[in-house]
């Protein structure tokens, strides 16, 4: 293969890693910070297309990748703990929300496609190895559902304070109806 060639894939990558930023009108660019390799070898064509047809639903892109030209562009990005996993054939699954969305939707997809090898993940740089890191991962909570955690816990003390000051006005108004509904009866509220 060719210097030229070369570039140009390394050029294709590095576009691939870097994709255009939808936020802000100065239209930068923002890097890819997680994404999961996997291998897809021995998976025949019809199965590879339903991978990635299933996949694609989920706004997740899957790139098969030359290894010597993926460590160079990896080279000094978050994605540089892969390239230790870079050996034999491999593909670059990354999109979705996060890499722990990738990591949920490749694994329910293995369970149809045993021959679809998880090679590891990297999320936030911390590279998950392996089946068991990438299932490891996928168990991790996505960010909107580590928000709502936070917010159940923020909002949990306050939600204890106002059943605590609701419980004696709840007993407190219950002898009031009570004494309420005697006197409307005509009965004595207490003996003398």
């Amino acid at each position: 293969m060719s210097k030229t060639i070369k570039q140009i894939m390394m050029r294709e990558y590095s576009s691939r890693v870097t994709k255009a930023s939808e936020a802000g009108s100065g239209g930068g660019v923002a890097e890819l910070h997680d994404a999961m390799l996997i291998s897809i070898r021995g998976v025949k064509a019809v199965d590879t297309t339903r991978l990635r047809q299933g996949l694609a639903k989920k706004n997740i892109k899957v790139t098969v990748l030359r290894n010597s030209l993926a460590r160079k562009t990896f080279e000094g990005t978050t994605l540089a703990p892969l390239s230790e996993l870079l050996t034999g054939s491999n593909a670059l699954a990354y999109g979705g929300n996060s890499v722990v969305e990738v990591a949920r939707e490749v694994v329910a997809l293995i369970a149809k496609m045993p021959k679809v090898e998880l090679r590891g993940a990297v999320l936030d740089g911390m590279l998950f190895k392996g089946k068991a890191g990438v299932e490891e991962l996928s168990k991790f909570p996505t960010r909107e559902e580590a928000v709502g955690r936070i917010v159940t816990l923020i909002v949990s003390p306050a939600r204890n304070l106002v059943a605590q000051v609701q419980g004696p006005g709840a007993t407190v108004v219950g002898v009031i109806k009570a004494i309420e509904t005697k006197l409307e009866k005509g009965e004595a509220i207490a003996a003398a």
